[in-house]
């Protein structure tokens, strides 16, 4: 067994809209990035990609490289997942925390699992995600940004 752990962050700005968890969540701003900027998603693939000592989400999916200009995290998700099937790893379990002041994360949290276990080829159950602000403190407390992490387990098959 293997774990592997992600983080990431994106500022807020006005005109994107607010992707997380592939999920589009009703909100006035939306991350800047790249790609579509989803914090949950990139995290995963970070810790997924750490799990199976293959680097890192900037080393697979360049922001420098145009073919992922407003690319779909859950898109390189799945390639981030086919990497792992090479490399005969299974994803056991996930677990994220989302660190944002505003919007209300929970009533979309659902969707959420549901989409990265489909991706994965998971159960729901094995998807874990929480939701948490910093109490009007730090970049996200000031809602400059929202930033996740997560927490993996993957093993090899038999």
């Amino acid at each position: 067994m293997r774990v592997g752990l992600g983080y990431d962050v994106h500022r807020l700005v006005e005109g994107r809209d607010l992707i997380i968890g592939g999920v589009k969540i009703p909100h006035d701003k939306g991350l800047l990035g790249h790609s579509d900027a989803d914090v949950l998603t990139h995290a995963l693939m970070d810790a997924l990609l750490g799990a199976a000592a293959l680097g890192d989400i900037g080393t697979h999916f360049p922001d420098t490289a145009l073919e992922y200009k407003g690319a779909d995290s859950l898109v390189l998700l799945a390639k981030v997942k086919a990497l792992l099937k090479e490399k005969n790893y299974k994803v056991i379990n996930v677990d994220g925390t989302i660190i944002a002041q505003e919007p209300k994360m929970k009533p979309h949290i659902p969707e959420m699992r549901e989409k990265l276990a489909a991706i994965l080829k998971i159960a729901v159950e094995d998807i874990n995600i929480k939701a948490t602000t910093e109490e009007g403190l730090g970049f996200t407390g000031a809602k400059e940004g929202i930033s996740a992490q997560v927490i993996v387990m993957i093993d090899k098959r038999f």
